[in-house]
Order: C-alpha cells, then sequence, then structure tokens
C-alpha cells in the first residue's frame, strides 16, 4: 500500500526514505561473524564480497581495480576517463587535486575534452586482466554504440552501462538511440545497466535481459543533481522498489534473477548495511573507496556529471583520506565513523541479527527511525 501527502491542492506526492530515515532491527537468534557469508556471484563471477567500485577517474586506476579486485571485490574501470584519454594521467590527477575549487570544474571540463583512445581502453583492460581479477569497464549509454566493440574484443568480463539515468525507452529526433534490449541480447559479455530509480524503469531495464540494473540518481557525495536538476531518489525507497521489481520480473520470466545494486549514497559501513537490508545483492562504492590513500584522487572525488561540457551535475568534493584500501575493505579499524572495516561491519550486523548471507539478511525487519545525532 502507497501513502500519498498533499503537498497542495494542486499535487500530491509519496512518502520517500533515505538511508538515515531508517534503521535495522535485530531479531531473537545471533550467530557469531566469523559463520557468516558476504560472498556474491553474478553471471559466472564470483567475489568474495557485494562491492563494486564506482567507475570514477578519483576512485579507479588499473592498479586500484586489480588491488580491489584481490580484496574480494570487482573494480569498475571508467572507458571514457582520464585513462582512456592520456598516455599517464598521473601528472593531471596531482594538479586537479591541487586546483582551486573555483577553478575546479572550469578545468575538469577542459581535461575531459581530449578524445578517447580506443588503443587505450584495449590497454588498460589488458592490464587489468593480467592482475588475475575480474576484468569490468564501463561506457555511458552516448558512447557504448561507438566503443562496445573495442570493449568486447579487449576482453571485457563484464559490460558496465552507467549514466545519470538510464532507460529501456530512450526518445530521441537528433540520433538513433540506444537500442539496450537489442544491444544486450547480441551481446556476448553479462550487461549491468542503470541508474534507475523506480519500480517501472527497473522492470523495464530488467527485461532488456540485464545480468543486474544500478540504483541510483543524484545521491552520491560528489553529485549536485539535486541542485542542478531537482532530481533526487531516496535510496532505501528506490532499492525496495527496484527490489520489487526484481521479485515480480521473476515471476513474469519463470525465475531469471536480475541483481540489484546500489549506486549513491553508500558512504559508510552503515549505508551498505541498509542498501542490502532494502533489497539491493551489491553496492558500487565511490566517496568511500576514494578515502582510500591508493585513490588516484588524492582526497578528492567526482564524476563524470562534474565534467559535463554544458551543465555540470557534480563538483569536486573533500572526502579525505583514511586509511590504505584493504584497511577500508576489511580493517582493522581505527576510528567508529563507519569508513574503515566496511565488510566486518556488514559481517557483524549479519551476525548481530541473525543471518548467514546475503539473501538471508534481506528479510532482515527495518524500521522508520529518522536520524537523530543528539
Amino acid at each position: 500500500m502507497s501513502y500519498e501527502i498533499e503537498i497542495g491542492r494542486g499535487k500530491r506526492a509519496r512518502r520517500a526514505y533515505s538511508f538515515d530515515d531508517i534503521a535495522v532491527i535485530p531479531s531473537r537468534r545471533t550467530r557469531d561473524p566469523e559463520d557468516v557469508s558476504v560472498s556474491w556471484q553474478i553471471d559466472a563471477y564470483h567475489v568474495q564480497t557485494p562491492v563494486m567500485a564506482a567507475p570514477m577517474d578519483s576512485v579507479m586506476s588499473p592498479a586500484t581495480a586489480i588491488q580491489l579486485g584481490q580484496l574480494g571485490g570487482i573494480g569498475v574501470l571508467d572507458l571514457e576517463g582520464l585513462w582512456t584519454r592520456y598516455e599517464d594521467p598521473t601528472a593531471l590527477l596531482t594538479e586537479i587535486a591541487e586546483l582551486p575549487c573555483e577553478h575546479a570544474t572550469a578545468r575538469l571540463q577542459e581535461v575531459y575534452r581530449e578524445p578517447i583512445k580506443p588503443e587505450l581502453i584495449t590497454a588498460r583492460l589488458a592490464e587489468i586482466r593480467e592482475g588475475g581479477v575480474t576484468v569490468a569497464g564501463a561506457l555511458s549509454p552516448q558512447r557504448t554504440q561507438e566503443l562496445w566493440r573495442t570493449v568486447v574484443e579487449a576482453g571485457v568480463d563484464l559490460f558496465v552501462i552507467r549514466g545519470s539515468t538510464v532507460s529501456a525507452e530512450h526518445v530521441s529526433s537528433i540520433a538513433e538511440p540506444l537500442n539496450l534490449k537489442r544491444f544486450i541480447y547480441e551481446l556476448d559479455v553479462p550487461v549491468i545497466v542503470g541508474g534507475c530509480a523506480t519500480y517501472s524503469a527497473a522492470l523495464h531495464l530488467m527485461r532488456t535481459g540485464a545480468a543486474g540494473v544500478l540504483v541510483g540518481f543524484g545521491g552520491g557525495a560528489a553529485h549536485t543533481t539535486r541542485q542542478a536538476l531537482g532530481i533526487h531518489a531516496p535510496m532505501a525507497s528506490a532499492i525496495a522498489d527496484v527490489a520489487a521489481a526484481r521479485r515480480d520480473y521473476m515471476d513474469e520470466s519463470g525465475g531469471r534473477y536480475v541483481h540489484v545494486i546500489a549506486d549513491g549514497s553508500v558512504g559508510r559501513s552503515g549505508d551498505l548495511v541498509k542498501a542490502i537490508a532494502c533489497g539491493a545483492d551489491a553496492v558500487m562504492l565511490g566517496a568511500a573507496l576514494a578515502r582510500a590513500t591508493e585513490a588516484p584522487g588524492q582526497g578528492w572525488h567526482w564524476g563524470s556529471e562534474a565534467r559535463h561540457p554544458s551543465l555540470p551535475r557534480g563538483e569536486r568534493a573533500l572526502v579525505g583520506t583514511v586509511g590504505p584500501l584493504e584497511q577500508i575493505m576489511h580493517g582493522p579499524a581505527t576510528q567508529p565513523d563507519g569508513t574503515l572495516n566496511l565488510v566486518g561491519a556488514l559481517r557483524r550486523t549479519m551476525a548481530t541479527t541473525g543471518y548467514s548471507d546475503l539473501k538471508e539478511f534481506q528479510r532482515v525487519e527495518v524500521v522508520v527511525a529518522p536520524y537523530d545525532p543528539m
């Protein structure tokens, strides 16, 4: 049942909840954290943790993608980022980190005008493959038709099509839109596509044959979408809605399971826990991993929205540095704010609430409990 609120006489709206609005409730049973499994499998790829890295230049380089894979996650490289535009973007990354705030956006727009070089896509994905981990790369819907063949021929394991919002039915009078259903059907590799934030949008994306859908819009630490476009999707409600679409699509398709991946507003371990409690199978982390000492952003965080040539909907945000990537993922934590030992925190919560694996934990009791810092 959906309850609406009257905003004014001419408009009604549905109440939606963010992660801060909800809390997980313990049950009658508890477990030892060592008896809890947090492993995850999408298509043929089994990983030890339900964590993907957001394809952002401040988070992922080929080296950090390999490192995250070795730590039990999946690193996703932005195939439209600096690593596929420049032979060695190290000096540019340092320059971006040192820019005065008032000049950051203009310089990002300038730096990303450099054309994407297909041979660098091939080289970067080959480098990750040589690291012995799952190879994942991301393109925007606008660039997919141009570059997908290069990506597939380079031997990608997981193909991510990621945009601020992605629909199964894009209408354009100026260019032939990407037909997701036909594209995914003809592709030989599993595709993860998104973002989306509603039941109906997710259901349509699932019907394209995607292996997973990304949930989220405008909620990340580096997004200004709410200010620029007035669009924002509170993540707890968005994930629950998309999880309902997954359930109904399973019935419709005769049992085909599509993974739900929370992409946005998952900045700390408590957010990761709540994302899975609301129905996500895994999370895509940006700011949480941008805080690593190895992160290319050097304590700063930005996404593709920040470099848009005509309407930036993101910014270079200061997230700071809290520790090595291994400590962020697996601890030990040396501070209690949820920025370190993300996987350990998930294990602890699952053990405290009595659940042994991620699918079981999606059934945990959740209550609406607005955040009170006092």
